[in-house]
């Protein structure tokens, strides 16, 4: 799959694009639409697709070791798009150009969502909802604190909950972020309603 980022940044290197966000936030259905849209997705398959995400995890494990300083892999991620937590964004190296979608989901949902997963795998929540509503806003504003002083790196918050109600305006806004030629119409058609199982 041709790039189709080149050419519309200053620096001859390519950004990388990252999406981003709470665990449940619907990263990995963006992950699919940008692939739909014609980015190449740097994942290496390994977390199959289940019943928590059937369409797919997009994940790329070596990204998890960020923190232990495992950067090789950065050069590859060029003109593509890895899924990174939250709590990794900050230990990207500035060396490089980022730009990071950065998913926003209604916590009450994400929290519903986050049970349901542990209630398959038979675990047990270890911190109530009330007390993990809190961390998970205070993480969301220490990450978008750290990246809004970066200037190599550019962020968009997606609304999931938008995204999932009326499609075509989010994707023209990620296409209006990134630039290029995606493909407005591939993306909204992976936004799958059916999927949409935590409303509250």
């Amino acid at each position: 799959m041709k790039s189709i980022l080149k050419g519309i940044f200053k620096s001859k290197s390519e950004p990388i694009i990252i999406v981003s966000g709470l665990p449940r936030s619907g990263t990995s259905m963006v992950m699919k639409m940008l692939e739909a849209g014609g980015i190449s997705p740097l994942t290496d398959h390994i977390r199959s697709a289940d019943d928590d995400n059937p369409k797919g995890y997009y994940e790329f494990e070596r990204a998890k070791k960020l923190k232990e300083g495992d950067v090789a892999w950065l050069p590859e991620a060029q003109g593509k798009v890895v899924k990174l937590i939250g709590a990794l964004l900050v230990e990207l190296p500035p060396n490089y150009e980022y730009r990071v979608l950065f998913m926003r989901r209604k916590i009450e949902e994400v929290l519903a969502s986050q049970t349901k997963m542990l209630e398959r795998r038979g675990e047990e929540k270890k911190i109530d909802d009330d007390t993990m509503a809190v961390l998970f806003q205070k993480h969301i504003k220490q990450v978008e604190d750290w990246m809004d002083k970066q200037s190599n790196l550019r962020y968009l918050e997606v609304d999931y909950n938008a995204m999932l109600e009326d499609p075509l305006p989010q994707v023209e806004q990620i296409k209006r972020f990134l630039g290029g030629e995606l493909d407005e119409a591939a993306m909204t058609a992976v936004v799958d309603p059916e999927l949409y199982r935590q409303r509250k």
